[in-house]
């Protein structure tokens, strides 16, 4: 990562002063300001059908910051969806899935607070759908993870600290229209959904959680896809 970067916030509100401790927990990678080095991305996060949004643009100096990049090989798509699972609030449907919950977050969990910054892909509500199967033992870790390739997922950049914070500098915004990019961001949605409902119809031998947790697999498990990214 270079030591000075632009990076944008979408959101329906200019935010001239990100505050540090605001925002939902139950997002990705819990409490923190999301945003992304792809304007067009976070413009059609900004979006919804009947409003135009923002993208806010900032510079991030990044000297000094202790970054944590899910998306390096050290990490594998468990340790993904474990921290996807410890924050987001998932549908516990089965006794498997609350095993799986548990077994993930020992297993596979991250500690984000202890970072300044984290780098790693948004599941958007339309991906996390596959996370919820998978979870639920629908879906195999290796179809989640050729779902997450096949999804072109954007990357989001998380300010988790109040140094980091402090690093922000605003720089101003652009105006996210609908009619461009919410049939953009609905385009997406469709691919996905429709590519879930496939997926879902398609035999795979390959692990699943229920497997994974009888077999007390590890991180450092070869059959573990390294980086959802590859």
């Amino acid at each position: 990562m270079e030591k000075l970067i632009t990076i944008y916030h979408g959101s329906e509100q200019i935010v001239e002063v990100p505050t540090f401790g605001k925002g939902r927990k139950n997002n990705d990678f819990g409490l923190g300001f999301y945003c992304t080095e792809s304007d067009n991305l976070a413009k059609e996060w900004a979006v919804s059908s009947l409003r135009n949004g923002f993208s806010n643009r900032y510079t991030l100096d990044t000297e000094y910051l202790n970054v944590l990049n899910l998306n390096s090989p050290e990490y594998t798509i468990l340790n993904w969806i474990a921290i996807l699972v410890e924050h987001r609030l998932f549908s516990i449907k089965t006794p498997i899935a609350r095993r799986a919950k548990r077994y993930l977050i020992d297993n596979f969990g991250v500690n984000v607070n202890a970072y300044d910054l984290i780098t790693g892909y948004r599941a958007d509500d339309s991906y996390f759908d596959y996370a919820e199967s998978f979870l639920n033992n629908g879906i195999s870790v290796e179809q989640l993870a050729r779902a997450m390739r096949l999804g072109k997922l954007g990357e989001q950049i998380v300010i988790k600290s109040q140094f980091a914070f402090s690093k922000l500098t605003y720089e101003g915004y652009d105006i996210a229209e609908k009619d461009v990019f919410y049939v953009l961001r609905k385009a997406g949605d469709d691919e996905a959904n429709q590519m879930y409902l496939q997926m879902l119809e398609e035999e795979s031998d390959g692990l699943y959680i229920q497997d994974i947790i009888r077999g007390g697999i590890k991180n450092d498990d070869a059959r573990i896809p390294r980086n959802i990214s590859e």
